[in-house]
């Protein structure tokens, strides 16, 4: 496509201005037309190399004047460097060069919080830091365009990315994906801070075979629980883009699924980006062998409205072209969406002076990373995450001031490890470091990494009380891609083999030695602690990953913060309680939907060193029309300020349709002072209660009743309440 000379002299000059400097020269670059008018001009104007080089994760046409950004990794900070070595930097000598960004606790661990608004401000941290490496001058790493959060859902504990998730719930995930999402895109009407790419559409739980599987189940778990969040992920949080998936769903490989078009962008409106997942054009021919030719499964690709190929592709595409196979009306509709994020992201516009975010960076040049609030913050995360899983006879919280002694023992006390989709923080604080720095130099603490030479126990022995640190490696200890020696541990591509904890033998010893012993479980998973919850009078979960871990745990452990985190996925006491691996039909006894034995730890379990009493269960209205306000007082009987969790579930007496035991449909985790009492409202809508109708094919709300139940975790249900549903979806 030709532009005239005088055009050509205004774009190379507006090139070398400051980007608030920079004019108006194309209509695309014009505020006040239409999106769709801006993204068709712009087409309108691009070579066919320049529209084939589009379906890459390059957003940028430099001709046109439109700077490029491609994909960060995001899932719990900004990925610059980490295991992963995200952004693939060469060393300077023999010292990989590495570019520091605030690293939060696994998204596990996000999940854990039950905490909207925390999400919310953790992904806002997140988007900062790309905009400033995206923009400012001396730096210029990373891409505006995050993969994140990962809307997948933990279906089975064995899957070797559980770690990525929020959980096992499609409600839980669906709240925790939308605040995500307007975290990383921020509140401005027109423009976004950086654009939400969700992973992995779709049923993507099993890493054993990933790349040639199939998840089989029907129409009514697709709607209501694999894409739930993805779902709520695009209609209300806004996401304009997501990653396809390996696998296949009932035998039709997501990187060509109908669905992409049919249902995501006809019916639920994303008319961003859909891309590939890293190598699946070659994994489509190679291992779903779906085609015969790369060619052939490129053109197929293109044709599904994927947009962008994390795979070698150009050959296929121009090789397509030649045969017929796609033409550039299917590029143009493929690559669309990718330029109108790049227009959300305010790339587009020729005058940049409107875009909030444009001086991020730029005029603000002080590291967000270095900020004393951004690391107070961090802390405050890392500590809400926590769970307490046990605490008989009320062993925690520990008093520094009757404590002149304590034993850290494990592998897990001495070091932050970060896993595959971490970056590089400017600093990690570790349990052991955590406990030194609370304690200070009153207190005598022994530290032993293992039990050799009985180191453990004789630590254990000469302190007034042990904390042992145990826990799994988030990639095994191997940095071969793939691969993870440990049969409990698990990480993308491997799924796990065992839930049973190896290092549980170390918590026995030092138990043994110590009868004021507290376990402290650093994991990506549940694990199968039985003899722990039987034996260790207290027991701490946290997730791997959080820069400030030590800092984080410890001021849980000494009672400056009372933990309220809740298990976001069912423990269960044995691999026998869980059905085989590549059953996706949930029905068949997963998640605490469908689960009929007694879990070792509920979904939504968590316990606190306050108490909490629940009483006046109301609703705003009798019948449940459209919505009503489900409250609850709520006071504190104990004698410690702490956060509540709670929890609204139902259960639909006399359905005529099946429907789980009990479903997550509301929660609020809410301050409240000792000796206090609040009013806790959670609303709580009509279509929330809906299922999907197969033969109407439409989501229905039956007439009849619904039992509401509010309690602190899905086992322990304190008040109930039946509620009459008066409106039928047709």
């Amino acid at each position: 496509m030709k532009i005239n000379t005088f055009k050509l002299a205004v774009l190379l000059f507006s090139l070398q201005l400051p980007l608030a400097a920079q004019t108006t020269v194309y209509p695309f670059q014009n505020i006040a037309l239409s999106d769709d008018k801006r993204v068709d001009n712009l087409l309108s104007l691009m070579t066919l190399d320049e529209k084939v080089n589009a379906l890459s994760t390059n957003l940028g046409v430099p001709r046109l004047g439109i700077r490029n950004t491609g994909h960060s990794e995001g899932l719990h900070g900004m990925a610059l460097g980490g295991p992963g070595n995200w952004g693939d930097f060469s060393a300077v000598g023999h010292i990989p060069k590495t570019y520091p960004t605030t690293i939060f606790p696994q998204a596990y661990g996000l999940g854990e919080t039950w905490d909207t608004e925390l999400i919310q401000k953790v992904a806002d941290v997140e988007a900062t830091e790309i905009r400033f490496y995206a923009q400012n001058p001396n730096l210029q790493k990373g891409g505006m365009v995050l993969r994140a959060p990962n809307a997948d859902l933990a279906r089975d504990p064995r899957w070797g990315r559980t770690e990525e998730s929020y959980g096992e719930d499609a409600f839980l995930g669906s709240r925790l994906t939308v605040a995500f999402v307007k975290g990383l895109q921020g509140n401005d009407p027109k423009y976004w801070k950086s654009a939400s790419l969700m992973k992995h559409f779709l049923a993507n739980s099993n890493e054993d075979g990933r790349d040639s599987t199939s998840s089989n189940f029907d129409e009514r778990l697709f709607r209501e629980y694999y894409s739930f969040p993805f779902y709520k992920g695009i209609t209300e949080g806004g996401s304009r883009a997501f990653m396809a998936s390996y696998n296949a769903w009932n035998g039709v490989p997501m990187t060509i699924n109908p669905v992409l078009k049919n249902i995501t962008r006809d019916e639920w409106g994303n008319n961003g980006i859909i891309c590939t997942d890293g190598g699946a054009l070659t994994l489509l021919v190679n291992a779903h062998k779906a085609f015969p030719t790369m060619t052939e499964g490129a053109a197929a690709v293109v044709k599904a409205s994927v947009g962008q190929f994390l795979d070698t592709f150009k050959p296929y595409i121009y090789e397509a072209l030649k045969k017929g196979l796609l033409n550039e009306k299917d590029i143009d509709n493929a690559i669309r969406g990718n330029f109108f994020v790049a227009l959300k992201l305010g790339l587009l516009d020729g005058d940049q002076t409107n875009v909030p975010y444009a001086n991020i960076g730029v005029t603000d040049t002080v590291s967000p990373w270095n900020k004393p609030q951004i690391k107070a913050f961090v802390r405050k995360v890392t500590a809400k995450s926590v769970v307490l899983l046990k605490n008989s006879s009320n062993l925690l919280p520990l008093n520094k001031s009757k404590i002149k002694s304590i034993a850290v023992i494990g592998p897990r006390a001495d070091e932050v490890l970060f896993d595959w989709y971490s970056g590089t923080p400017p600093y990690a604080v570790t349990i052991l470091q955590g406990i030194k720095n609370a304690v200070g130099k009153d207190v005598e603490v022994f530290y032993a990494p293992s039990n050799q030479m009985d180191k453990a126990i004789i630590a254990a022995r000469k302190a007034d009380v042990a904390i042992v640190c145990v826990g799994n490696h988030p990639y095994g200890t191997d940095a071969r891609w793939m691969v993870s020696p440990v049969p409990s541990d698990g990480r993308e591509g491997v799924d796990r083999k065992s839930i049973t904890l190896e290092q549980e033998d170390l918590v026995k010893v030092v138990a043994q030695a110590n009868p004021k012993t507290v376990m402290v479980l650093v994991s990506n998973f549940p694990f199968a602690i039985n003899w722990s919850q039987d034996n260790v009078p207290a027991i701490l979960h946290i997730t791997n990953n959080s820069q400030e871990l030590g800092n984080g745990l410890v001021d849980v452990i000494f009672g400056d913060v009372n933990p309220a985190g809740r298990t976001n996925q069912t423990w269960v006491k044995s691999i026998t309680d869980l059905p085989p691996m590549m059953d996706y039909d949930i029905r068949h006894g997963r998640t605490y939907q469908y689960f009929k034995g007694k879990p070792l730890y509920p979904f939504g379990f968590g316990l606190s060193y306050t108490s909490f009493e629940y009483s006046g269960l109301k609703t705003s209205k009798p019948t449940l029309s459209d919505s009503i306000i489900a409250s609850v007082s709520i006071k504190n009987t104990g004698k410690r300020d702490g956060d509540e969790v709670v929890q609204l579930y139902v259960s639909y007496p006399g359905s005529k349709v099946e429907r789980p035991m009990r479903q997550l449909k509301g929660f609020k985790r809410v301050f409240i002072p000792a000796g206090e009492s609040k009013t806790v409202e959670i609303p709580l809508k009509a279509e929330d209660l809906a299922y999907w109708n197969v033969e109407k094919h439409t989501f229905i709300v039956e007439k009849g009743n619904v039992k509401l139940m509010v309690g602190s975790s899905s086992a322990d249900i304190k008040l109930t309440k039946i509620l009459s549903l008066a409106l039928k979806r047709e």
